[in-house]
């Protein structure tokens, strides 16, 4: 054989500790992804740009993380487990450093790119690690602990970063970073043991490294610009739509051929591997549309501020307390019976929201939070177990890598759409509802006679009915929004619920039957 391996001393770390140690770069990684979406008017104003300039701030981040994702494998072995993690985090750190300094908008942007190639490695090596050191009876623990890290990590980042930003700056989003990165390289070395180095010289898939960078480059772009140019409206969205879609198809026919792979997709020969993705995937479609959706109507219908809008969504974090028995519940049931059950969570919270309405009591969005949260957990935990936890060992970097970068496409490309969708929906709504604004209609002559009536105590009667139409029409707005969650949610509820049958052709480990 041409692989040496390093040995090291063995240590004694438990394994909760070294489980925290390992998820903790992870989580603060996750944090201030989240925390930059509530920065980016604050980010825009201190640098006179424009919203849609600063939005290259995440559009950066998720480009160069999403490029790194499915080269953790690979990188693994190249490096070995340790230098791999102190240089991802190094980088990840030194990034922090640069967006802290940044004098201006375009070094923020470099600052970010670097985030985004330290982070973007640390969510799957993690969670290949966990699932590595954990034993096999014990898969359930290993990505309850991972899951809680990103669940609430995602969740806490609007709610830190409005803190932040309101009492502090923005900088102090990437300020928090730079300690936890310096304490996880001083510890990581002493609780986390070291990996084989790959010592047979092999010429580096340079070609499909291109391509990757080129597809995930180009999709990011239409997907960032697509909404603001008019998606294929736009004769340059459609071009560089086809360029990417051609980049993708010979990526994935090269990795494919290809000998030696910088990104080893013939892990999906797995079953297990290619169902539990594709769920896994849709539980996060369904993450991504709702935390896109919900902050829309908490703060730009009900009023919310940012503060508020995170104690809407606590409510999620809470559920994670499941976390803590889901180990357990993984080791007493089938694991098929508990995704199920989170599918089922999943879309019964979904449903609720299809009837959000101004009028809506607290009770029930911190019950559809909560059942979400419930969801998630359920179905997230064992479907990592299953995909991940059947393979051999030396695949499981590389399937956590694909595994992740098939999230982050597709949450990035349903982060998009359903934003879109919403605000297309919304006009459809507008078209239909519009046609009751007429005087033929006994209800709306009703609510216009009243409103005239009222606005003529201080306004002549030409003011006092222009006064009556803009109350109406911005009520039209605010049901035509509605009206386009709902459709959203509807049809996301209808994917959650037909999926389930899905669950069962996943096979289970014989430690798990």
């Amino acid at each position: 054989m041409a692989t040496v391996v390093e040995n090291t001393k063995e240590r004694k770390t438990p394994l909760w500790l070294m489980s925290l140690i390992v998820t903790m770069p992870t989580f603060f990684a996750f944090l201030a992804t989240s925390a930059t979406n509530v920065a980016l008017p604050h980010i825009a104003g201190s640098f006179g740009s424009t919203n849609d300039e600063a939005k290259w701030v995440v559009t950066s981040y998720m480009i160069a993380n999403g490029i790194f994702l499915p080269l953790t494998g690979w990188l693994e072995r190249k490096l070995g487990r340790l230098d791999f993690l102190k240089i991802f985090i190094t980088l990840f750190t030194i990034g922090s450093i640069v967006c802290t300094l940044a004098p201006n908008l375009l070094v923020l942007i470099l600052g970010r790119i670097i985030q985004g190639v330290g982070g973007g490695v640390l969510m799957p090596l993690s969670q290949s690690i966990l699932l590595q050191e954990f034993p096999k009876n014990r898969k359930g623990d290993a990505m309850a602990i991972f899951i809680f890290a990103i669940m609430v990590s995602s969740i806490m980042g609007p709610t830190v970063g409005g803190l932040l930003v309101d009492y502090f700056s923005w900088q102090w989003i990437f300020v928090i970073n730079i300690p936890i990165g310096i304490f996880s390289l001083i510890v990581i070395p002493l609780t986390v043991n070291d990996t084989a180095k790959q010592r047979k010289k092999e010429a580096v898939d340079f070609l499909g490294f291109t391509f990757l960078v080129l597809w995930l480059f180009s999709m990011q772009v239409v997907l960032d610009k697509g909404q603001q140019y008019g998606w294929f409206d736009c004769t340059w969205i459609c071009w560089l739509s086809f360029f990417s879609l051609c980049c993708m198809l010979f990526f994935i026919v090269w990795e494919l051929e290809v000998d030696e792979p910088i990104v080893n997709l013939r892990v999906f020969k797995d079953l297990n591997f290619f169902i539990g993705t594709i769920l896994g995937v849709l539980v996060n479609i369904m993450v991504c549309v709702t935390i896109i959706l919900l902050p829309q109507f908490y703060q730009g219908l009900m009023g919310y501020t940012a503060s508020l809008t995170g104690l809407a969504l606590a409510s999620r974090v809470i559920a994670c307390i499941m976390l803590l028995f889901i180990g357990k519940l993984c080791q007493m049931y089938d694991l098929r019976a508990i995704i199920a059950f989170g599918f089922l969570n999943l879309g019964l919270s979904i449903v609720l929201c299809t009837s959000l309405n101004m009028q809506i009591s607290p009770t029930t969005i911190v019950l559809s939070n909560f059942l979400f949260g419930i969801g998630s957990v359920c179905a997230l935990v064992p479907i990592s177990a299953l995909a991940l936890g059947t393979l051999p060992k030396d695949k499981i970097a590389d399937a956590a890598g694909v595994h992740s970068l098939s999230k982050c496409v597709t949450g990035s490309m349903f982060t998009s759409l359903a934003a879109s969708f919403a605000i297309r929906y919304s006009q459809i709504h507008q078209t239909y509802l519009l046609k009751n604004m007429s005087v033929y209609n006994s209800v709306f002559n009703q609510h216009f006679t009243a409103l005239k009536h009222f606005f003529m105590q201080n306004h002549a009667t030409v003011t006092a009915m222009k006064q009556a139409n803009v109350v109406l029409y911005k009520q039209l707005l605010v049901q035509a929004k509605l009206c386009a969650f709902a459709d959203i949610y509807q049809y996301a509820a209808l994917v959650t619920f037909l999926v389930i049958p899905l669950v069962f052709l996943l096979k289970l480990a014989p430690e798990n039957k």
